[in-house]
């Protein structure tokens, strides 16, 4: 970039500091950089100079955000969009907010007054389609998965590559998708200088960047491979944490285990990208990728020598700015490699770390549960976003072929649960055979998973976290690996655990395995016992041995200079 935007934002306010338009555009500025403190302050300034301005409420809305006053922004937006009802970038932002305050069906319709404002605009129409996957509100998918396909492929807009993963993309469009955002994200920051080259008698530095170093699922994954290198000792692993301190035994487990924990949060993307220099970070590993809640514009000022894509963002990054993607030969084969950006570094064992720490647990007696005391129990514990249309009615086929089973689902946003029972009536199953669990605290969760016979995975996105927790809690993984990074990571914890006949290669091979396996009580049994052994003998659930993989792999990455940015 050839100017700094906040600098001619700051000069344009001293030249007219009556001009509310000008306190907004150094809002804008300053919430791109990072810095909500000061966007809230411009805005506020304008809003004391034009009380009632949309744009200036919505840039307000933006800082109060981003600083997790997420109520006080749902009613600067709403004031916002009341002010400008014919304005779909205020809708938008609207929409995201109410997501994050739980209002799940206010914000489908703010996500739907957006794309009647502006239905050419792909990006509004990709908004739409993942909180409508999130709702399993499936009126009108077909036309919007086409239309955010037609326009990743076309190059016309930078589609949420996360969002994208939930869609039927080849691998080359989700290498599209992950460029065009990362374009968009390149236009926007300044790298720092290149740093001083690596003294090679100096110990190697480690950096994780991460927005879930707690009670996450990206803590619950690396806790125990963590303590593993702190024990191995390979080299000094600095955690740079995006979310506060939650006072969770994970943080508790984490803060010990690294040499040092980098607080972070709600800092400028330019402060947290600086902070990561001075820490001499060798090595920096991204964990939230494209994630909500992760921070590609410190990535993309090269903080570190060396920057890998790895664990929570299941694809490519798309980003000049990383130089390599750790995964395994399962979840990565050689012929998706042409679809990766970044150098592919292949671990021995299965990509994804697991918490071997957890007591195995005790289940939970299945009335407790609502579940009916004799009947096959099939499940799917995946977000809501990534059931859809086919997936949920392979596992319907399967329920309407086992008499008397139940599908145990994780309760939905919204009015979620009531659409996947009136799906199953038109797919003529009775609605009461579905049962829907809250969310539960994470020892609870698995002890009430350890009480379902067999997980029934989805696609085109699998069960990642979610299937580690059910091999672990003793449930088998039925899946059908695609051919993306995120189709496969189920069928990359079988495969690693040895148990590859759970991974089939079509739906009627799916519902097949799945009714035979409902229908012989003795089958079952065979499967839990032979998965309870190879959960022992295998080395998906050896993090000493992951420990050991994984420090090779950074000496690996360490070695050869970066990719230039």
């Amino acid at each position: 970039m050839s100017a700094d935007p906040r600098s001619a934002a700051r000069a344009a306010v001293q030249r007219a500091p009556h001009d509310a338009l000008a306190w907004i555009l150094l809002a804008e500025a300053e919430l791109d950089a990072g810095d909500a403190r000061a966007g809230e302050a411009a805005a506020n300034r304008a809003l004391a100079l034009r009380p009632g301005h949309p744009e200036a409420l919505a840039r307000l809305g933006r800082a109060q955000w981003m600083q997790g006053r997420r109520e006080e922004a749902a009613d600067s937006l709403r004031r916002a969009s009341a002010n400008a009802p014919a304005h779909a970038g205020i809708a938008v932002w609207l929409g995201h907010t109410l997501e994050d305050i739980g209002a799940w069906e206010e914000a489908g319709e703010a996500y739907a007054r957006a794309h009647a404002l502006a239905p050419q605009e792909p990006m509004i129409a990709g908004y739409l389609l993942h909180l409508r996957r999130k709702l399993c509100d499936w009126r009108g998918l077909d036309a919007l998965a086409l239309q955010v396909r037609a326009a990743v492929r076309a190059g016309q807009a930078a589609v949420e590559p996360f969002a994208f993963l939930s869609e039927d993309a080849t691998p080359a469009e989700q290498l599209q998708c992950a460029r065009l955002r990362a374009r968009a994200v390149a236009a926007a920051v300044r790298p720092l200088p290149p740093p001083p080259p690596r003294d090679p008698a100096a110990r190697l530095r480690v950096g994780f960047l991460s927005n879930g170093f707690g009670a996450h699922p990206t803590g619950l994954l690396t806790a125990a491979m963590f303590e593993a290198l702190r024990a191995l000792d390979p080299f000094e692993a600095h955690l740079f944490a995006l979310n506060p301190d939650d006072g969770s035994t994970i943080r508790q487990r984490l803060a010990h285990a690294a040499h040092a924990v980098h607080d972070v949060a709600g800092q400028p993307h330019a402060a947290v990208a600086q902070r990561i220099r001075d820490a001499g970070i060798d090595v920096l590993f991204d964990l939230r990728g494209w994630g909500g809640g992760g921070a590609p514009e410190v990535l993309a000022m090269r903080p570190a020598r060396v920057q890998v894509n790895w664990l929570a963002y299941p694809g490519t990054s798309g980003a000049p700015w990383i130089d390599h993607v750790l995964a395994d030969g399962f979840v990565l084969p050689e012929a998706l490699q042409p679809h990766f950006s970044e150098r592919v570094i292949r671990l021995p064992r299965a990509f994804q770390p697991s918490d071997t720490a957890r007591a195995a647990p005790v289940p939970m007696p299945r009335a407790e549960c609502g579940l009916p005391e004799h009947a096959v129990v099939f499940c799917c514990f995946n977000n809501s976003y990534k059931l859809n249309p086919r997936s949920v009615a392979r596992a319907l086929a399967v329920l309407r072929e086992v008499e008397g089973s139940v599908l145990w689902l994780l309760s939905g946003p919204g009015r979620a649960d009531e659409r996947l029972r009136a799906f199953a009536q038109a797919q003529g199953v009775d609605p009461a055979r579905l049962v829907f669990m809250p969310k539960q605290p994470h020892a609870e969760y698995l002890a009430r998973l350890a009480q379902a016979d067999l997980f029934l995975d989805t696609g085109p996105y699998n069960a990642h976290t979610t299937a580690s927790d059910a091999l672990w809690a003793g449930c088998p993984v039925l899946t059908r690996p695609g051919d993306t990074f995120a189709a496969r990571v189920a069928g990359s914890l079988n495969h690693h655990l040895g148990l590859d006949a759970m991974n089939v290669d079509s739906d009627e091979a799916f519902v097949a395995r799945a009714v035979a396996l409902g229908r012989d009580a003795h089958a079952r049994r065979a499967l839990r016992a032979e998965l309870t052994e190879r959960r022992r003998v295998s080395g998906l659930f050896d993090m000493d041995g992951f420990a050991r993989d994984f420090a090779a792999a950074v000496a690996a990455m360490a070695t050869p200079p970066a990719r230039s940015p």
